[in-house]
């Protein structure tokens, strides 16, 4: 008899679980209420030696992680039951994916979880990635195949887990199978998600995906990643026309004698993709010092504008620019007030200045 066996008592209805012995004669017995029972071992005969129970438990636990991971893909296999069968198409010779997310309840955008799928609208199949980058370092959260021209279930996610799903990257080749095909160049993706936008309904957008409103973010369109998709003169000489005058009407000083507005927010986006074109030869303190200096010139614009409210979007990141800010008020700005900007609109990454 050893400590851990199942055994059951010779000379009276019961047993229990030996918990140890008392002397070589007496054993203690662990009752179904919890309660140690001193017992003659001539007295017990084991019915469950100790180690075939912990066999037992472990085939157990075994089974139901098995059962769980079952369970979770059956989830996932009934969600694209309804897709329709893949068909080649003229289009499709040129690769494009996308990523899209959808609010798991629409109507609760306060409290919902989000879902992400990939879009393969191509005639290839791809074997991919998907990561998420935190503390400077990627974890991959599906690794998988996706068949020509479906869209695939990856990855849920709580609206507390949001801002983790800030910097995202897929990673995946193209081919065929059992049939020529042109070669393809690998890609590596590396994208910023606006997280902002999850809290926002309009940002869910009617698409040739889904039959509800979602986010779509373009990966690779026509073979060429997004961020290297080629516009006419034309386009570009227009887009940067646009930039400018947006920018300028951003930050324009109210004119003289204008009473202020006080229930219109000013929205400034101080990530450093929103306000250069090209950061090459940048480091993270010049770029700090140039987010600053945005931050002092909107300020001195509308530091007059009594009542003007100014929300400065900074993201979530390391915290880094929103203690520069702080100090910056703290400094220059002692008659403002500053709050953290709606969780709803903004997440985490946005400061509200009140002008007093």
């Amino acid at each position: 008899m050893e400590v851990g066996d199942k055994v059951r008592f010779l000379n009276t209805t019961g047993g229990g679980i030996v918990k140890g012995f008392q002397n070589k004669e007496i054993a203690l017995i662990e009752d179904e209420d919890g309660f140690d029972i001193p017992v003659l071992i001539r007295e017990c005969v084991v019915i469950s030696p100790a180690k075939e129970i912990q066999v037992r438990t472990q085939a157990t636990s075994a089974s139901q992680s098995k059962q769980e991971k079952q369970g979770r893909q059956e989830h996932i296999m009934q969600r694209q039951a309804d897709e329709p069968m893949s068909v080649e198409t003229k289009e499709g010779e040129q690769i494009t994916v996308c990523l899209a997310y959808l609010p798991v309840d629409k109507k609760n955008l306060s409290n919902t979880s989000y879902e992400c799928f990939l879009i393969n609208d191509s005639n290839y199949e791809l074997s991919y990635n998907y990561m998420t980058k935190s503390d400077d370092r990627w974890l991959s959260r599906e690794v998988g195949t996706i068949t020509p021209n479906t869209k695939i279930f990856i990855d849920e996610f709580a609206r507390e887990d949001i801002n983790d799903r800030e910097r995202v990257c897929l990673q995946f080749i193209a081919y065929k199978r059992g049939k020529p095909f042109s070669l393809k160049n690998t890609f590596s993706i590396d994208l910023r998600i606006d997280t902002v936008k999850f809290y926002k309904l309009h940002s869910f957008k009617e698409n040739d995906y889904f039959d509800e409103d979602a986010l779509i973010y373009q990966l690779v369109r026509k073979d060429l990643a997004e961020k290297e998709l080629k516009i006419s003169a034309e386009e570009l000489e227009l887009a940067m026309t646009e930039k400018k005058e947006a920018r300028r009407e951003r930050i324009q000083p109210a004119k003289r004698n204008e009473e202020p507005k006080r229930n219109e927010i000013l929205e400034i986006d101080l990530h450093i993709d929103e306000l250069l074109d090209n950061t090459n030869g940048l480091s993270s303190v010049d770029i700090l010092k140039y987010q600053l200096e945005k931050f002092n010139e909107v300020m001195s614009e509308y530091l007059k504008k009594k009542g003007q409210k100014i929300v400065f979007i900074h993201g979530k990141g390391n915290g880094i620019l929103k203690n520069a800010i702080l100090k910056e008020l703290k400094l220059k700005y002692k008659s403002v007030y500053s709050q953290d900007a709606s969780f709803r609109e903004y997440g985490y990454g946005a400061t509200m200045i009140t002008i007093k």
